[in-house]
């Protein structure tokens, strides 16, 4: 039995369109992640003493991953939780804004939720190559705006990730070739703002438990 399994869609492949197109839905879920989660299954084959670990602890701590699979790990296992985080925050019709706390975080941390924007976007257009822009919670549980390459996550640097943007070509070329910034644009269009409220609770909670 395989470790780790493909996350199904919570929403029909077409359901986001206009903004994203149902084929690169289809070819982004159903191939590229397929094969983060295939290639990650394979690489931890070769040692059955991590086939308790989380995704969680296997991202977060590379170091205590063997040697001769952190690469595989590091790729393969950033890519599956990346994007399993990604379809989550994605939903037909999405709120246009956060509420509650994170909205409150946001306006007194990030200056408003104009300037979020504002800063996402340029982590997002100015991300060189493959990659993706985040809003983070960092070490003290203060908001950040970062970027990483690749499919490395933020839990590789300690912070949580609670909004991610992919700006790798599979996941917008079909529709909007070399515009990404079109594309980051109309991604504010599908966001699941309460699931990303959501994290974010979930993360100040534990921290004052």
């Amino acid at each position: 039995m395989s470790q780790f399994d493909l996350p199904e869609l919570e929403f029909a492949p077409n359901a986001l369109e206009p903004y994203i197109d149902k084929e690169t839905m289809i070819i982004h879920h159903d191939k590229h992640h397929q094969t983060y989660v295939n290639n990650l299954n394979a690489a931890l084959d070769k040692h059955p003493e991590l086939k308790d670990q989380s995704l969680t602890d296997l991202v977060s701590d590379l170091e205590k991953v063997p040697e001769d699979i952190r690469t595989a790990v590091r790729n393969n296992g950033g890519g599956h939780y990346n994007h399993s985080l990604f379809w989550k925050i994605l939903i037909p019709g999405g709120a246009h804004e956060p509420s509650g706390g994170l909205k409150e975080a946001i306006d007194s941390q990030l200056g408003g939720i104009d300037q979020f924007k504002e800063a996402f976007s340029a982590a997002a257009a100015g991300q060189f190559g493959s990659g993706w822009a985040w809003l983070t919670l960092d070490h003290q549980n203060r908001l950040r705006v970062t970027s990483t390459p690749n499919q490395d996550s933020p839990m590789m640097n300690g912070e949580t990730p609670l909004l991610g943007v992919d700006v790798w070509e599979h996941a917008y070329y079909l529709k909007y070739q070399n515009k990404r910034p079109e594309y980051i644009k109309n991604f504010y269009n599908v966001i699941n703002w309460d699931f990303v409220s959501d994290v974010y609770e979930k993360v100040l909670n534990k921290a004052v438990q």
